[in-house]
């Protein structure tokens, strides 16, 4: 698997410490190396300063549930891939999820490590289109000046 750069930050948000710690040993597993763990919405919303690239949001959490969350978020850095991990198959929070700029929506234990893997992977792939795209949009603008 590609990895994303090594100083990359990714975020975990979850109530349930024993997940959280899983999912971020999982990670760290794959190689990256920027993970960090925050047991609620408000303490991940307070550290956006450190500019993560991916923030891994559970959604059923005390005080700021995991869409009030995002939106705050996409308020703050619309770049931001939110990826929702919930252990609730529930239809209408994941349209609202991805309605409201999630990259994706992950059900707890349903082959969640796997999935966790392929959504980094479909980030990855994902930037490094856009970094090409972009480099040909301004070579193309650069030959037009020179």
């Amino acid at each position: 698997m590609k990895k994303l750069n090594e100083s990359d930050t990714i975020f975990l948000v979850d109530d349930d410490r024993m997940i959280a710690n899983i999912y971020a040993q999982h990670i760290e597993n794959l190689g990256y190396k920027n993970v960090k763990v925050f047991e609620n919405g408000q303490d991940c919303i307070n550290q956006l300063i450190e500019e993560p690239q991916i923030i891994f949001l559970d959604q059923h959490m005390d005080f700021l549930q995991g869409i009030e969350v995002l939106r705050k978020i996409k308020r703050f850095d619309p770049g931001i891939y939110v990826v929702f991990i919930s252990g609730q198959e529930d239809i209408e929070t994941a349209i609202n999820s991805l309605k409201y700029g999630a990259f994706d929506y992950i059900i707890k234990g349903k082959n969640d490590l796997e999935r966790i893997e392929e959504v980094l992977l479909r980030i990855t792939n994902l930037r490094e289109q856009l970094s090409k795209r972009g480099t040909g949009v301004f070579r193309r603008i650069l030959s037009l000046i020179i």
